[in-house]
């Protein structure tokens, strides 16, 4: 899980530099609907039929607002590496048949390599209003092989064959929480902990406070470890290599910076 909720994890050896874990002693929100086990399992069953959902909106550390975007950049194997990741005004609707149709956001990542444009993937998100938990319905995967084929590899929706939703991040940050991002068998089956709160980011973007740190694996891949930081009012600011350098509201005067 390279960007939001890429299938394939970059191994991830050492947190960035930049981090200051802050002790942090309070919890940020209202209860949410997750149940964290006391053992090591992850949370698989969010009771989806509970909830009423929105593709629009946002909880602290997820923003599905259209038009908000958030701009990486990072340096791997001496090449640059550019992702852009755009909440579109576009909405695609997902039937479950536990639930009935859910319309979701459609958010868009745009990777380049050097100036050359690798993958492109549209994913699939909504929020329960009961929880603010976001979740994940799936997404559509371009990626530009250099022989000029495409494919498609990692691509996945929820009621398709024996895939749900997976929770992509939820309402209330709990310190220890284990949930599953994505739930498509032997295609994507990523999987989240929440591992650190009450942390300091300084990136080019801005100096970030009360952010929260996830560590990412998959039984896809064992061994493979990815590590994000979301701030709140912001989203994602860390990604492996991959910094926030623009967050914002393009066009927009004094949004985006």
């Amino acid at each position: 899980m390279k960007s939001l909720c890429r299938s394939g994890l970059r191994t991830v050896a050492v947190v960035a530099a930049v981090l200051t874990i802050a002790v942090a002693s309070t919890w940020l929100g209202p209860s949410s609907g997750i149940a964290v086990a006391q053992d090591p399992q992850f949370t698989t069953d969010f009771r989806l039929e509970d909830c009423e959902f929105v593709a629009r909106g946002a909880n602290p550390y997820f923003i599905l607002r259209p038009g908000y975007q958030l701009v990486f950049e990072g340096q791997e194997d001496g090449q640059t590496i550019r992702l852009v990741i755009t909440v579109l005004r576009e909405t695609k609707q997902i039937f479950l048949p536990d639930v009935g149709v859910v319309t979701t956001r459609v958010v868009e990542e745009r990777e380049s390599v050097d100036g050359e444009l690798v993958e492109v993937s549209r994913n699939f998100f909504a929020i329960c209003t009961k929880t603010g938990d976001v979740f994940y319905f799936g997404e559509r995967v371009n990626i530009f092989n250099p022989d000029g084929t495409v494919s498609h590899e990692g691509s996945w929706r929820a009621g398709v064959g024996d895939a749900v939703p997976g929770m992509i991040m939820p309402g209330t940050f709990l310190l220890g929480a284990r949930y599953v991002q994505e739930q498509a068998p032997d295609v994507a089956m990523d999987r989240s902990e929440h591992v650190a709160m009450g942390l300091e980011v300084n990136t080019t973007a801005g100096r970030f406070e009360k952010c929260v740190q996830v560590r990412e694996t998959t039984p896809l891949e064992p061994g493979a470890v990815g590590v994000k930081t979301y701030c709140p009012g912001v989203g994602l600011v860390s990604d492996g290599v991959l910094q926030l350098v623009e967050f914002g509201f393009p066009g927009a005067s004094g949004a985006a910076k």
